[in-house]
């Protein structure tokens, strides 16, 4: 073999042996004789999450329900099934002018505005029992239930 044949050959194995940008899988490789470092970044607060059932499907107790009224004649209480007995923070979205949510039962009495719209919030502590929500202008037709257990 020639001394211009060897040197051909040994550019063109040394070219295939080293990483082609955009060849290979999706990983990042370094210039050859150069070392990265992977950092992974401490996590924020905006990065948590935080569970909002229990693994029957229930909200834990301390959770937070979310009930809607409006702007059509609908009202709710998002909840997977059973709810516990506990302390809850139920947000309600009153989503009509003409329209409130009102909750009651055991020891519970809590109510939205008719004519406001907007996010209202209440703590509420619920025992075992069944509590009903009601528009209370339109009660005959908008009117819910939770039944909650110990």
């Amino acid at each position: 073999m020639t001394r211009t044949r060897a040197l051909a050959v040994g550019l063109v194995v040394a070219a295939l042996a080293v990483p082609v940008a955009g060849c290979g899988d999706d990983e990042d490789e370094a210039a050859p004789g150069t070392t990265t470092t992977e950092t992974t970044p401490e996590p924020t607060a905006a990065d948590t999450t935080t569970e909002t059932t229990d693994s029957d499907g229930a909200p834990p107790v301390g959770g937070i329900l979310a009930g809607t009224v409006g702007p059509g004649f609908d009202i709710s209480v998002e909840t997977n099934g059973t709810i516990r007995a506990g302390s809850y923070e139920l947000t309600v979205d009153d989503l009509s002018s003409a329209h409130n949510f009102h909750l009651t039962g055991p020891g519970v009495d809590v109510t939205t505005s008719v004519s406001g719209e907007g996010s209202d919030t209440f703590t509420v502590e619920l025992v075992p029992g069944t509590y009903e929500f009601v528009c209370d202008p339109h009660a005959s037709s908008m009117n819910g239930s939770l039944a909650v257990e110990g």
